[in-house]
C-alpha cells in the first residue's frame, strides 16, 4: 500500500512541477508576445501622428468612418487579444512547429506595423490597401494556424480578423475618393 501511495506522491509531484514549469513558459511566453506586439503599437502610433496633417484631414472619408479616438480604444484591447491569442498558440507548440508559428507571427506584426507606415507614413492609401490585402491574408493564416492549435487560441484572434476587414473595407473607400491620392 504504501509503494502505491509513494508512487501516487511522485506522480503528483512531477505533474505539480510539470505545471509550474508550463505557467512559467507561459508568463514567458505572454511576455514576449506582449513585448512584440507592444513595438507593432508604438510602431502603428508613430505613423498615425500625422492623423492631424492638413494631408489626413483633406481626405474624403466615408461617413461610416469612426472617429479618430475610436481607433486608439479599438486597438488597444485588440493588441492585448493578439499576444494572448499568440501566446496560448506558441505554448502548445513545440519545435520547428513552434518555430513555424512564431514565424507566421512575427510577420504579421511586421503587416500590422507597415499599414500604418504605407497609409500615414508614405501617405499612400494606395499602397497602404495593397499593403491590407497581405495583411488580411496573414491574419487568415495566423488565425487558421491558431485555431488548428488551440480553438480558445483562434477565437481569441477572430475580433483581430475582424476589424483588419473592417479597415480595409474603410481603406477601400478612401481610395475610390481620393483617386489622384497615392
Amino acid at each position: 500500500m504504501e509503494t502505491t501511495t509513494s508512487a501516487a506522491s511522485r506522480a503528483d509531484a512531477r505533474t505539480g512541477n510539470t505545471a509550474r514549469t508550463r505557467r512559467k513558459t507561459r508568463s514567458k511566453t505572454l511576455a514576449a508576445t506582449l513585448l512584440a506586439v507592444t513595438a507593432t503599437a508604438v510602431t502603428g502610433s508613430l505613423a498615425t501622428r500625422s492623423v492631424s496633417s492638413p494631408w489626413y484631414r483633406n481626405l474624403r472619408k466615408p461617413s461610416w468612418q469612426p472617429p479618430s479616438p475610436v481607433f486608439g480604444l479599438v486597438w488597444t484591447p485588440l493588441y492585448g487579444l493578439i499576444a494572448v491569442g499568440a501566446a496560448r498558440a506558441l505554448d502548445r507548440r513545440e519545435g520547428g512547429d513552434r518555430t513555424a508559428f512564431a514565424g507566421r507571427f512575427a510577420t504579421n506584426l511586421v503587416l500590422n506595423a507597415g499599414w500604418s507606415l504605407a497609409f500615414f507614413g508614405a501617405r499612400s492609401p494606395r499602397l497602404a490597401l495593397a499593403e491590407i490585402f497581405l495583411l488580411n491574408a496573414s491574419n487568415a493564416a495566423l488565425i487558421r494556424q491558431a485555431w488548428r492549435t488551440d480553438r480558445a487560441a483562434g477565437a481569441i484572434l477572430l475580433p483581430y480578423g475582424a476589424w483588419t476587414l473592417f479597415a480595409t473595407a474603410l481603406n477601400t473607400a478612401i481610395v475610390r475618393r481620393n483617386p489622384a491620392d497615392g
